[in-house]
């Protein structure tokens, strides 16, 4: 912080455990990586290289490299995952997770359709080589879980060895959690919360509306992935209450009246 202000909540402190910001890295140069850790670095604790673009990315290696030195966990799109699976080269996936030091793993069935058991039995074994992040939902919008059955999965891959579980809603927050609209499916989230620790799951909320309902909901260490490089100060300024969508959450109330 560059200046004192009373009434800021209390952030959680990198490394952090909870209070995460996930963000997503569809195809950043190196330039723009060095640009963006060297303003986000105290924000920034996951990026995921998005979807596949980690197989087309050039000078993939510098630039897992640069968030590496600055202690910024890497992985690798569930989407990727989904494509070595199906193609029956799960070995060949985890060699090149460890290749380029990838210490984060997602596992996740939003584009193909995995059987349950089969999928939390990776999720086990892939705790023998990596951090699991696993994704709950579908990438297909005609796909609707009800409630119980979202919390069954999370309850489930988080008992198989996952450390978080990622409540899917695409890059552009439209799927999964949210209406076709972007608008949140508020019955859902909050039965997903009497079940499920909140610190254990990273809701994708990558549109502002989907950020505040969540801090509203959860409060400003909520962990929020699918993040926009360019909104990770942003992010962090509406996290504490310095933007004007929550300048009035953390105000005592006489302060509130009196302007």
């Amino acid at each position: 912080m560059n200046f004192k202000l009373s009434q800021i909540p209390e952030r959680t402190i990198s490394p952090r455990e909870f209070g995460l910001t996930m963000v997503m890295d569809k195809g950043l140069s190196l330039e723009e990586t060095k640009n963006f850790v060297s303003i986000g670095k105290p924000y920034i604790d996951i990026v995921k290289l998005g979807f596949g673009t980690s197989m087309v990315t050039p000078n993939l290696k510098e630039k897992i490299d640069i968030y590496r030195s600055h202690g910024i966990a890497v992985y690798f799109g569930g989407t990727l995952f989904e494509a070595f699976l199906i193609r029956n080269q799960m070995e060949d996936y985890i060699a090149i997770c460890k290749d380029y030091g990838i210490d984060y793993m997602e596992v996740s069935d939003g584009s193909i359709s995995i059987p349950h058991a089969e999928k939390c039995g990776y999720i086990e074994k892939l705790t023998e080589h990596a951090t699991i992040l696993s994704e709950v939902g579908s990438k297909d919008a005609t796909n609707i879980m009800a409630p119980y059955r979202w919390i069954q999965l999370m309850q489930d891959e988080l008992s198989a060895g996952a450390t978080y579980v990622i409540a899917e809603a695409r890059e552009a927050g439209n799927v999964g959690l949210y209406r076709d609209s972007g608008e949140v499916r508020q019955g859902l989230v909050n039965e997903i919360l009497t079940k499920i620790p909140k610190e254990k799951i990273i809701w994708e909320a990558p549109q502002k509306n989907q950020q505040l309902y969540f801090l509203e909901l959860c409060g400003c260490n909520v962990n929020l992935g699918n993040i926009a490089p360019t909104e990770i100060i942003p992010l962090e300024t509406m996290r504490i209450g310095l933007r004007s969508d929550t300048f009035h959450l953390y105000l005592n109330k006489d302060q509130q009246s009196t302007y």
